[in-house]
């Protein structure tokens, strides 16, 4: 059963990937991508024991020869090397965006020569390719990491890869030893190890997605009531066309109506000498524009200087750090009983 919800996983990272595709140019990067987690799903989908005797029975022979339903797998795993080193290849100096293209169809024919004999001459001769593969992935990706969502992604996708170098190698190992085929009906060796490395991989190659989405749902929840005050106020920052769908492009334009407000809230630009320079401190600085977003006619009082981002922050930084003043605004402004005097 295993078996089956892992094909079903990976096939879904495949259709997330080809869908990120569809909505973003489609680079050479980004094709290769989608061929990888194509190839480990095909990898694990003939892997299942009653795909692979479907697939066998179609070879003179039948099950007895289990060359069909071998073969298929360990040319998915080539696949997925092949386009993956492509991906790779990307991210070595010597490469740029110019030539990415025309050696992805170098990797790629290296690829197809060695899928070409691996099944006319010696499955052991694919797991080489595999691991050697493998191997040029881990060690590029190792030189590119870093704590950003594209490297969280990297991490966990080269430690699937490093899975997939230490299985085939051990089963080199294995044909070395002679050891004996998998019978009929029965997972392959080791086919627990290689469910881990195919969910790592999956899991790596739509982790950016899933991550973004993350982020920004929890951004569109920390700042709806911010932009409900806002758009409440100035309803005409909301541009007919702005229906987006997806929770990114919500959130992107969500925080743009909360800084488009407050620009027409400030007198659309106009300085106002009084209420001097802004501080550097952004803590400091939210804190005085969401009280006075929150009280516009209270003693408080600012200009475009104070609603532009802080040096040093994002936009999205500077929304989210407002947003979070405006939570504790409010809940002081509740907290202070009626009739009595404002602490700011």
């Amino acid at each position: 059963m295993t078996l089956w919800l892992t094909a079903l996983l990976v096939w879904v990272a495949a259709g997330a990937r080809v869908g990120r595709v569809l909505v973003k140019p489609a680079t050479t990067a980004r094709v290769a991508i989608v061929v990888a987690v194509a190839a480990v799903a095909l990898a694990v989908t003939v892997a299942i024991p009653e795909m692979a005797v479907a697939i066998d029975n179609l070879m003179k022979g039948g099950v007895h020869s289990g060359w069909l339903s071998t073969g298929i797998v360990i040319s998915a795993w080539i696949l997925f090397t092949t386009a993956t080193s492509v991906v790779a290849s990307a991210a070595w100096p010597v490469v740029s965006r110019r030539n990415l293209r025309q050696i992805a169809m170098v990797v790629y024919g290296i690829g197809a020569l060695a899928i070409a004999i691996t099944l006319a001459w010696s499955f052991t001769f694919g797991w080489i390719m595999v691991a050697l593969g493998a191997v040029f992935i881990v060690t590029t990706g190792l030189r590119n990491l870093d704590w950003t969502i594209l490297g969280r992604g990297i991490t966990i996708y080269i430690t699937g890869t490093a899975l997939v170098a230490v299985l085939a190698v051990a089963n080199v190992g294995r044909a070395f030893q002679h050891a004996a085929p998998t019978p009929p009906n029965e997972p392959l060796w080791g086919w627990a190890a290689w469910e881990i490395a195919a969910l790592l991989i999956a899991l790596g190659a739509v982790s950016i997605v899933i991550e973004l989405w993350w982020r920004a749902k929890l951004l569109l929840r920390k700042i709806r009531p911010l932009h409900q005050l806002m758009v409440g106020r100035f309803p005409e920052v909301v541009a007919p066309e702005q229906n987006a769908t997806s929770a990114q492009l919500k959130a992107s334009d969500h925080m743009a109506q909360v800084m488009d407000a407050l620009y027409l809230l400030s007198g659309s630009g106009i300085v106002i000498p009084a209420a001097g320079e802004p501080p550097n401190s952004v803590p400091q600085r939210a804190a005085v524009v969401a009280e006075w977003a929150r009280n516009p006619l209270g003693d408080l009082f600012v200009d475009a200087r104070w609603i532009a981002p802080p040096p040093g922050i994002s936009p999205r930084g500077w929304v989210l750090a407002l947003a979070n003043q405006y939570e504790y605004a409010v809940a002081d402004a509740k907290a202070v009983p009626q009739g009595a005097a404002s602490p700011t």
